[in-house]
């Protein structure tokens, strides 16, 4: 079992248009990291030139805000389940 990552519409393009796909890892980084192997330039989406989660992507682990866990750093099982939400602004 993997874990599975549901994957935003502007990504899409990155992963073949799936929604939603399985990657495997110990915490957020390894599994990015297992994505990027299989989808190369997510990484560099999702990530900015410091190796930190960019500021308008939300990424949860079953529900729960990754910022207010360990971050980068927070742990991940098989049958998790990841997303990966762009900040929307507007007024």
């Amino acid at each position: 079992m993997a874990i599975r990552v549901r994957i935003p519409t502007p990504l899409r393009k990155l992963t073949g248009e799936k929604g939603e796909i399985e990657a495997k890892g110990a915490n957020i980084s390894d599994l990015i990291e297992d994505i990027e192997k299989r989808h190369p330039g997510i990484k560099e989406r999702i990530y900015d030139e410091t190796g930190e989660i960019r500021r308008f992507i939300n990424i949860y682990v079953n529900e729960e805000d990754i910022r207010f866990i360990d971050g980068n750093k927070t742990a991940v099982r098989d049958g998790d389940e990841v997303s990966i939400i762009p900040a929307i602004a507007g007024g």
